[in-house]
């Protein structure tokens, strides 16, 4: 037996199928990821909390989920929908079929439906509000459904990034991740949705990790004295991080090393004096064209957002506010000319929108952890010599070196504002 199950969107699309998952009804921003691979991944990134997620690829659920594979503590979709979902797994790697964790963590989802004109609809008319009902919720009057949908909150002006944080700090080790040298750096992860992968990433290459709450303070930073600070991913609208915009001030004013993805790049952008918007229907998953502009190398990407930074493309340009001298944008979406990438030239702190961690996805980005380790790398040698911090770039293009305009060296000292 199958339970009927009915997709109402905000302008009256309707969709109807069987029930996926918990019984019940979800509401959220209806958006499209187009990975064809990665399912467990999607549902269990942070970035997606408030967001009915479809599923381009026709066919979900063949590989089951394993404990392995999740990118947070929980399912973070708040709701899911597929077309052809998988009767059972088969993988050697399976310890349970997608349909069973899906209702033994209570989301609900709807199969069945066509996601392809589903998902030409809202590459249309873009990203919208829209709500999932099966069992006793979709036996009520659709008009009455319609209106629940239409009163739900919007995903402009949404504050999330408190709701997925860690409540307390935790520490990734390199010695739990195959480092087996002395701990190189120590970094301070401000997790407004970090994805599990990132930290590891990060340890891979002998960076202890503090993964922090969104809500930590400048107070409670520094007394980690860290040799960088990182904004991670993470969902709603940038416009709402007021608080984590004057953290990162205070970060970029001490001259610390800083390195932002994805929301992260958003608040980057924001410190710096630009703006952001809200794109039509955002870019979700794993095959992204990107362009680095300074090598002019062409990544493929895994993308996750709906909002992005506001910036000049034909740069540098001075940085709108602070003393932070010139910012370029350094990376540029192929498909739409979106900001995926911010690169300051005169204060050690760059970003890009995507997800170089790639879990899952390609990982012709993952350079950039590296590029971030050399940057607090060089930092921590110009601290040794006491030499002036010059900029993110200035050491592999001596030609914008004559330039810069001198930035203040932060200082490994016990002043308020040092680390």
């Amino acid at each position: 037996m199958t339970t009927p199950a009915i997709l109402i969107l905000e302008d009256g699309r309707t969709f109807h199928g069987r029930s996926y998952g918990a019984v019940g009804q979800a509401l959220g921003e209806a958006v499209f990821a187009t990975g064809m691979t990665g399912y467990q991944e999607t549902i269990t990134d942070p970035s997606y909390a408030g967001q009915l997620v479809v599923q381009t690829a026709p066919h979900i659920g063949n590989t089951g989920v394993n404990t392995e594979d999740a990118e947070s503590v929980r399912i973070q979709v708040a709701g899911y929908i597929v077309r052809d979902p998988a009767r059972r797994p088969s993988n050697w790697r399976s310890e349970s079929s997608l349909d069973d964790e899906l209702v033994r963590q209570g989301v609900v989802g709807i199969a069945g439906i066509d996601t392809r004109a589903l998902t030409r609809h809202l590459r249309d008319a873009g990203s919208m509000r829209g709500g999932i009902f099966s069992g006793p919720a979709a036996e009520r009057p659709v008009a009455e459904l319609a209106a629940e949908v239409a009163a739900s909150p919007q995903m402009t002006g949404a504050r999330l990034a408190e709701t997925v944080s860690v409540s307390e700090p935790e520490v990734i080790e390199p010695a739990d991740h195959g480092w087996d040298g002395p701990v190189r750096f120590t970094l301070a992860a401000v997790d407004l949705g970090i994805k599990a992968m990132t930290p590891h990433r990060f340890a891979e290459r002998g960076v202890r990790v503090h993964v922090l709450p969104a809500d930590t303070t400048w107070e409670q930073l520094t007394a980690l004295q860290p040799d960088g600070v990182f904004y991670s991913n993470g969902p709603g609208d940038p416009a709402t991080a007021d608080d984590q915009v004057a953290l990162l001030r205070r970060v970029l004013d001490a001259r610390i090393p800083f390195f932002g993805i994805c929301f992260g790049n958003q608040l980057l952008g924001r410190a710096l004096g630009f703006g952001t918007y809200k794109l039509r229907f955002g870019h979700r998953g794993i095959n992204q064209p990107v362009m680095d502009r300074s090598t002019g190398t062409v990544e493929i990407t895994s993308q996750n957002h709906g909002f992005a930074v506001d910036a000049p493309l034909d740069g540098p340009v001075p940085a709108p506010a602070g003393d932070y001298g010139r910012v370029e944008v350094s990376h540029v979406c192929l498909n739409d000319d979106v900001v995926e990438g911010l690169r300051c030239l005169d204060i050690p702190a760059f970003s890009v929108q995507y997800h170089p961690e790639a879990a899952a996805g390609p990982h012709d980005a993952a350079y950039l952890f590296d590029r971030f380790v050399s940057l607090m790398e060089e930092d921590q040698q110009d601290a040794h010599d006491g030499r002036e911090v010059t900029g993110a770039d200035t050491a592999d293009d001596p030609a914008r070196t004559g330039d810069a305009q001198p930035a203040q060296p932060h200082a490994h000292a016990t002043t308020e504002d040092s680390h």
